[in-house]
């Protein structure tokens, strides 16, 4: 059984325990996930990821670090022309913020090749991505990527979507929302942040994140709300989670990547979305009490 994150990944700085001293690391949104997923499920399921990075040290050292990681790098394309970007995350009291250096990433050229695209999905039983993956290509790579997806789900391959809305990648506003509409309206699972929805989208709470959604075709709507109720719709049922446990951040980085890795641990080992919804909220709450985004206390 194998699961296929696709995404970018990025040199992270982070801010140390020591003033003026910063961290490196490898991570992002969709590479966060996987690595959650690969401590969590068990032997019999691969997770592989699906990126482009350079021929540099810095885009080796990626590569080494998922291959330490257990996570596989079949997919994993080399440009000779790009590099892997970078990103900083400044902390104010637990919330993070970022700069980003990216735009001449190599992952934007990930989807570049439909027949690299139809290998690396072939067979895959769950395939996951967010709207950082579709929101850094070029229109015909995103249209490449969901025409790929569309034929794997019709094969058979649950389709898994974060719309993680990040407008400063986006050419604009519309075009922002136009492009994570039509992703989610190919994915069984999508799991928004109410926060953002609320900003980008006008919804005037979960619900209505839920109906528009289930509107477009996604099959269940699960909506994280920063620690507050969760509400979820669709096939797998529909209702509100009141009952979760409050967790002051330390670091907020990787709450919503960890929650979703957590969900969809439970999820595929057959646990209703109530179940799932607490699995992922267990996991999020070890992960921001800890500085970066992948938690090795956590798991």
């Amino acid at each position: 059984m194998r699961i296929l994150s696709m995404g970018e990944a990025m040199v992270e700085l982070g801010q140390s325990d020591r003033p003026g001293l910063w961290r490196l690391g490898i991570a992002g949104d969709t590479l966060n996930t996987a690595w959650y997923l690969r401590r969590l499920l068990g032997a019999d399921w691969q997770v592989d990821y699906l990126t482009r990075v350079g021929t540099g040290a810095f885009s080796q050292q990626m590569v080494d670090f998922l291959t330490a990681e257990g996570i596989g790098t079949a997919h994993v394309g080399r440009d000779p022309d790009r590099e892997i970007g970078l990103y900083a995350i400044s902390l104010t009291n637990g919330e993070r913020s970022f700069a980003y250096w990216r735009d001449t990433s190599a992952a934007r050229r990930l989807a570049d090749d439909p027949a690299a695209l139809d290998a690396a999905l072939d067979g895959v039983a769950v395939a996951y991505f967010s709207g950082i993956t579709v929101a850094i290509l070029p229109p015909q790579g995103r249209a490449n990527l969901l025409a790929t997806l569309a034929q794997a789900r019709a094969a058979g391959t649950r389709v898994v979507f974060d719309p993680n809305l990040r407008p400063r990648l986006w050419a604009d506003a519309e075009t922002m929302r136009q492009g994570i509409s039509n992703a989610a309206a190919g994915a069984d699972l999508v799991l928004p942040s109410f926060d953002d929805e609320a900003t980008h989208f006008g919804d005037a709470d979960p619900a209505a994140t839920v109906a528009r959604y289930r509107t477009l075709g996604a099959g269940q709507v699960v909506v994280k709300n920063g620690g507050g109720p969760i509400r979820f719709g669709g096939h797998d049922g529909i209702g509100i989670i009141t009952d979760l446990d409050p967790e002051t951040p330390v670091d907020s980085t990787a709450a919503g990547d960890s929650f979703n890795a957590g969900y969809m641990v439970a999820w595929l080992a057959g646990a209703d979305c109530p179940a799932s919804i607490a699995a992922g909220h267990a996991l999020s709450r070890k992960v921001i009490r800890h500085r970066g985004a992948l938690v090795r206390e956590a798991v």
